[in-house]
């Protein structure tokens, strides 16, 4: 596109220019003042802008452009914004101000010199809709990039836990499954697929996992987690997820935890029925896996999903549950469910919350709880998906 034929005319005394008369005022000494919001500029930015949020400007424009007779150039995501600033700006005595016509966008489009935010054009682009959130923001997705997620089971919980953790932009994801992928999964185990039966469920979900998001690392381990694996496993990450499918799994994970001093999302489904909760050892007053469990319970009390069944799409209501409580307690923000256990009934289409208290007597993080080592408990029964 030509620049200069495709200008828009404007009068010497007109509120806004076009880009092309912006760039040349610009390199003439004209102050270019980009209004948007800092996370949008984290996209990029015209070169040499300032950046300044149009909300900001009656308390910091003093700051930024000391000289009222100065001209300011005020330029926007698409030229909108832009014109409230420069009213803003001539109300403050900033007679020689105006807005940039078409924004950013056509600044763009027309091939004028940029630069690059906070984040490559790629990120910036994948995670706008996180850039927008103040809780968010390009810290956040700055601290979700430099995360490290253990996520154990890559089946009914994991599935759908995984696929959210990686669209979301956490950096570093690991996955411990031993199982291969069976047609029978596939009615639940969304990140796997027909073709690759067969296949470790690892390998499966990393190839998915990448093609949605191919900037996350996935790693993957086709193991069993056992007392003597468990803390190689998990140990220099920021949060584990219980993807598990079996009450072991689970007292080894309680056991890691409470030792590291781990944050874990527990996750579990059962018929139409499941529960979320976070066991987190960071904080004193949070209870553990075990003040929920203090001992497994019996086969015939908790029958795995092959043996009582469980509705398809009732794993994937609870594995999203859970990847959203990891990124709340990745990003801190809101009120993780520590101390709450959040239960689930599909038939009846409710969610019911239960106060989980800290026993003292816990096997597992009571006062009289000692470590002495990492114990594997007979394979009971199922409860994961």
């Amino acid at each position: 596109m030509n620049a200069v034929t495709n200008s828009v005319p404007f009068p010497p005394d007109a509120i806004e220019v076009d880009v092309v008369e912006a760039l040349r005022r610009q390199r003439a000494g004209a102050f270019l003042l980009d209004v948007r919001e800092d996370d949008e500029r984290a996209a990029g930015f015209a070169a040499a802008s300032v950046g300044l949020p149009r909300g900001a400007i009656e308390s910091r424009i003093a700051e930024v452009v000391p000289d009222r007779g100065r001209e300011i150039l005020a330029i926007c995501a698409s030229g909108r914004r832009s014109l409230l600033a420069v009213e803003t700006l001539r109300a403050l005595g900033y007679a020689n101000s105006r807005s940039v016509h078409g924004g950013f966008a056509r600044w763009k489009e027309e091939g004028l010199p940029v630069e690059q935010g906070e984040l490559d054009a790629d990120s910036a682009e994948r995670y706008a809709r996180h850039l927008v959130l103040p809780e968010v923001g390009v810290a956040g997705q700055r601290t979700l990039a430099r995360s490290r997620v253990a996520l154990i089971g890559a089946g009914g919980l994991g599935a759908p836990a995984s696929l959210y953790l990686v669209a979301a932009g956490v950096g570093h994801l690991t996955l411990v499954d031993d199982d291969r992928v069976e047609r029978s999964n596939l009615q639940r185990q969304v990140v796997h697929a027909d073709a690759r039966v067969g296949m470790h469920k690892t390998e499966s979900a990393r190839l998915a996992l990448n093609a949605l998001n191919p900037g996350v690392t996935v790693r993957t381990f086709e193991e069993r987690l056992r007392a003597e694996n468990v803390e190689r496993l998990v140990r220099d990450h920021d949060v584990v997820v219980d993807g598990a499918d079996n009450f072991p799994t689970r007292y080894l994970l309680s056991a890691a935890s409470q030792r590291l001093g781990l944050p874990l999302v527990y996750g579990a489904v059962h018929r139409f029925s499941g529960q979320v909760s976070v066991f987190d050892p960071r904080r004193a007053d949070s209870p553990c896996y075990r003040c929920l469990f203090p001992q497994p319970p019996s086969a015939a009390e908790a029958p795995n999903c092959s043996e009582a069944g469980v509705l398809g799409v009732l794993p994937g209501i609870v594995g999203l549950l859970q990847a959203s409580e990891t990124l709340k307690l990745l990003l801190g923000i809101g009120q993780p469910l520590v101390g709450r256990l959040l239960c689930h009934d599909a038939l009846a289409g409710t969610f019911r919350e239960l106060r989980l208290r800290r026993d003292p007597d816990c096997p597992g993080c009571g006062a009289d709880a000692r470590f002495t080592g990492y114990e594997d408990v007979a394979q009971i029964c199922s409860t994961g998906g």
